[in-house]
């Protein structure tokens, strides 16, 4: 009896010390639980470390806990880390995205405002901001501001069994453009980076777009050519 407690005792012992090597880089995860996607987050963020020495962190919440913002949930957490960390942080029922550094330097390695933007293209990007912007700056922020990689796919629609799917796909498009630009700006060739092999999913993201685009201007002219042709048929 006693060789069955020991032995129960070891196997939840490596149970646990396998959980905490799946934890350094997807730090937490309360919405996606699913070993492929733990494991290629696992391999990127330790390559990443190893070779430029910034720790890349993912959070996946559930929610933002004991009502907090973003913002000072991410900062409080930062404080806990001693390496120059980027903290990726999504939270599913704030329906939130945002990246912070416990380091301000770090942002010179990334562009945090093309990771998170809404958009894809400079075309997309201008049409946006035309619609969007309530300033002259802003607009100038909005239309240089583009290139995302997690906010596109995120607003993609999925039926329910392909939600967390979205998420998982969403936030590792975003954590690998994250660490594809550190390792470029520190020099460096990720091993575990697929290229440009990402850049599939953001095509059709485009190609909704202009498409939607494309039939928002038919419906338009059509309506045009419409009352043009009922108030030459009152004229008449």
């Amino acid at each position: 009896m006693r060789i069955y407690t020991r032995g129960l005792f070891a196997l939840i012992f490596i149970i646990f010390f396998q959980s905490q090597l799946f934890a350094e880089y997807l730090y937490k995860d309360e919405v996606v639980h699913r070993e492929p996607f733990t494991k290629d987050i696992e391999l990127l963020g330790s390559e990443l470390y190893t070779k430029t020495g910034v720790s890349l962190k993912l959070l996946m919440l559930k929610e933002l806990p004991d009502s907090q913002d973003m913002y000072t949930y991410e900062q409080e957490l930062l404080k806990t880390f001693q390496k120059p960390t980027i903290l990726l942080v999504f939270s599913e029922m704030d329906t939130q995205v945002d990246i912070q550094v416990n380091d301000p330097v770090l942002y010179k390695y990334f562009n945090r405002g093309q990771v998170l933007s809404p958009t894809t293209s400079a075309a997309q990007a201008f049409f946006v901001a035309i619609f969007y912007a309530d300033s002259w700056e802003h607009f100038n922020q909005l239309r240089t501001e583009y290139g995302g990689t997690i906010l596109p796919l995120l607003a993609g629609k999925a039926k329910n069994e392909q939600i967390v799917g979205k998420y998982a796909a969403s936030m590792y498009n975003g954590y690998l453009d994250i660490a594809h630009q550190v390792a470029t700006a520190k020099g460096v060739k990720l091993d575990n980076d697929p290229g440009d092999a990402n850049q599939e999913a953001l095509f059709w993201v485009k190609l909704f777009f202009y498409g939607f685009v494309l039939y928002g201007i038919v419906l338009y002219i059509r309506k045009k050519i419409e009352l043009r042709r009922l108030k030459n048929e009152q004229a008449e």
